[in-house]
C-alpha cells in the first residue's frame, strides 16, 4: 500500500489543522521564554542580599558577627538571619533583626548562644516582599 493509496482511502487531513499545531507550539514556546527570561531577572536582582561574614567568638555565651548588606533602594529595611553553631553542628544560637545599614554598607551585630559556638553562618537577608534570603 503507498501514501496514495491512504489518502484516497481516509482522506487528507485539512491543510489548516498543520499550522494550527505550529502556531499553538509557537505560542507555548514564547510563553515559557518570556516567563524564564523574567523569573531570571527577579531572581538575578534581589532588593537586599548580604555577604562578607566575619564573626568573633567573644565568650562561652556571645558571638559578635560582622557583614555587609547590600540594598538597591537605601529605604528598605532589611531583616538578617544568622546562626551560631557548636563543635557538633548542632545550633547554639540563632538571630533575626532588623539592620541599619552603617557606612559602606558593614553590620555588626551581637547575640547569645547557649553554648560556646565554633562557627557563624550568615543565612541571609531579605526585604519585605522578598521570601528568599540573600
Amino acid at each position: 500500500m503507498t501514501g496514495t493509496d491512504l489518502a484516497e482511502r481516509y482522506g487528507t487531513p485539512p491543510a489548516w489543522r498543520r499550522r494550527a499545531l505550529l502556531g499553538a507550539v509557537a505560542a507555548v514556546v514564547l510563553a515559557f521564554g518570556v516567563w524564564l527570561a523574567w523569573t531570571s531577572w527577579v531572581q538575578a536582582s534581589p532588593e537586599v542580599s548580604s555577604g562578607g561574614l566575619r564573626y568573633e567568638v567573644v565568650d562561652d555565651s556571645t558571638v559578635s558577627a560582622t557583614f555587609t548588606v547590600d540594598r538597591t533602594d537605601p529605604d528598605v529595611t532589611a531583616t538578617c538571619q544568622l546562626r551560631a553553631y557548636a563543635p557538633d553542628k548542632s545550633i547554639v544560637g540563632a538571630i533575626s533583626t532588623e539592620v541599619e545599614v552603617g557606612a559602606g554598607g558593614q553590620v555588626t551585630t551581637q547575640f547569645r548562644t547557649t553554648s560556646r559556638a565554633t562557627a557563624v553562618e550568615l543565612i541571609g537577608c531579605t526585604a519585605p516582599g522578598q521570601s528568599r534570603p540573600r
